[in-house]
């Protein structure tokens, strides 16, 4: 392929490209859902090959650009009438944390750990979980958070920690689905002894009760039970 023709192959994707994105409306940009971004790799997979394959005729890839992006509106416009279709394509979405309280059925179903969902939390300026009132995984992957006006311990019992300058400045994970994490217990210079002592004071019998728990900055133990995603 000779450079002018490769050159105007370019300038006719570019320019295709950039009018048909403008007439599907930002959305397709903005809003990054399962259809947007099935959709997004599809166009841009068509311009690339309409600028640099030579099999590929310029009619031809112009064409398919035109049809593929007049299905991506129409479904735009059916997507906005319906909502069972909307669901259906996008999803809808999802409360993770209700009340203080984390819902794992909830993250399962969005395929969310507990390490992801407090990276989000981070990404928003809370570093606790007693810090949310309600938080919302959205269809386009962001979370959105609702904090309690006044926050309210969610400890279920007070840590007699004798080394306070051991606790780490941001609340740290010791149970996670279940299962204890050594390493931060040791970091925070505590064993499984203590820990299962703290959760029988606090009513909870077995490791496996717990979903989630962590210490808190302040010393409190925040414990989440699997029982509060079945509500």
């Amino acid at each position: 392929m000779s450079i002018s023709i490769l050159s105007v192959r370019l300038v006719i994707a570019f320019a295709t490209l950039l009018i048909l994105t403008r007439i599907m409306g930002r959305k397709e940009i903005a809003q990054m859902t399962f259809f947007n971004f099935v959709s997004g790799i599809a166009i841009g997979t068509i311009g690339a090959s309409l600028a640099i394959d030579q099999t590929l005729s310029i009619r031809n890839g112009v064409y398919a650009l035109i049809v593929w992006s007049a299905i991506t509106i129409v479904i735009g416009i059916i997507d906005l009438k319906s909502k069972k279709f909307r669901i259906a394509v996008e999803g809808q979405p999802r409360v993770v944390i209700k009340a203080g309280k984390i819902m794992e059925n909830e993250l399962r179903k969005v395929r969310l750990d507990i390490d992801a969902l407090n990276v989000l939390l981070r990404k928003k300026n809370i570093f606790s979980i007693t810090d949310v009132d309600f938080a919302i995984f959205e269809t386009d992957g962001s979370l959105s958070v609702d904090k309690k006006e006044k926050v309210k311990p969610l400890a279920k019992t007070d840590l007699q920690v004798q080394n306070k300058a051991s606790i780490s400045p941001t609340p740290t994970m010791i149970v996670s689905d279940g299962k204890i994490d050594t390493n931060n217990l040791k970091k925070l210079h505590l064993n499984e002894d203590w820990v299962m002592k703290q959760l029988e004071s606090a009513g909870v019998h077995s490791i496996e009760e717990v979903f989630y728990a962590a210490v808190q900055k302040d010393g409190t133990l925040y414990i989440d039970n699997r029982s509060d995603g079945l509500d």
